[in-house]
């Protein structure tokens, strides 16, 4: 048995990247996983994947800036799965850009699909995740850079993502809820973007991590949040795991 049998846990921007490498991991430990997005096709993607893995999978279109499709992404996820015992809060955007340029609409989308829907979704979560449940929020090393060099904006939605995760996990600790972070650096559909427009560029930009190379989403950042909500880690609520390389502290 995997250290997630019989449990039930709900991904947010689970169709591709990080978040479908995490869902992933979830199952091959045993859990049934409901992944959320706004793009039906990499959804279900995701799903056959984890049926193929014996799992139950639910494939659940949400646009995560919508406090109403939240409602109806929790209630959905407990209906049709039967519980929930873990939220990963993976969906975000980029606002990126030197902060003479960063547009107000850009840093408003990336605080509705950071950390006001982190807030919502742990907010709607609570009730069934009493008693054992375990939050993951997906921050950035960002938001710990010296100088982000045109990730302002970014970081600074992530780094509040942060604090929100320490609140509740000091909050919720009497409820039996654990609430962690971690700061990853792995393989996304933007990251391979630009490897493909620029080699060589790319390649240099590697060198930047201690370890040398990017993570890959399931087998290096899946399997730390497999960690994060298992057992092993039943003593450990309000810390920040960085999973990329060293990039963080050792530059």
């Amino acid at each position: 048995m995997g250290t997630q049998e019989g449990r039930v846990a709900l991904v947010t921007g689970g169709g591709q990247g990080i978040g479908q490498g995490i869902a992933w991991a979830l199952a091959a430990e045993g859990a049934d996983v409901a992944v959320a997005g706004r793009t039906a096709s990499t959804l279900e993607e995701s799903c056959k994947e984890i049926e193929r893995r014996g799992r139950r999978a639910e494939a659940i279109v949400c646009d995560v800036t919508d406090p109403a499709q939240i409602d109806a992404c929790v209630r959905q996820t407990v209906e049709r799965l039967g519980r929930l015992d873990v939220l990963i809060n993976n969906a975000a955007s980029y606002p990126l850009g030197p902060l003479l340029e960063l547009e107000d609409e850009a840093l408003a989308l990336g605080w509705e699909t950071g950390p006001l829907a982190v807030l919502r979704f742990m907010k709607r979560c609570h009730p069934h995740l009493r008693g054992g449940g375990v939050v993951v929020n997906v921050g950035s090393s960002a938001s710990s850079t010296p100088e982000p060099r045109g990730l302002g904006g970014y970081a600074a939605v992530k780094a509040a993502v942060l604090s929100l995760t320490r609140a509740a996990a000091v909050e919720w600790a009497g409820d039996g809820i654990r609430v962690n972070a971690i700061l990853p650096a792995a393989w996304n559909p933007m990251l391979r973007k630009q490897a493909e427009a620029n080699p060589e560029a790319f390649r240099q930009s590697q060198k930047r991590l201690p370890l040398g190379r990017l993570g890959e989403p399931e087998a290096d950042i899946g399997r730390a949040v497999v960690f994060l909500c298992g057992p092993d880690s039943g003593y450990i609520t309000g810390e920040t795991l960085a999973v990329n390389g060293g990039f963080s502290y050792l530059r």
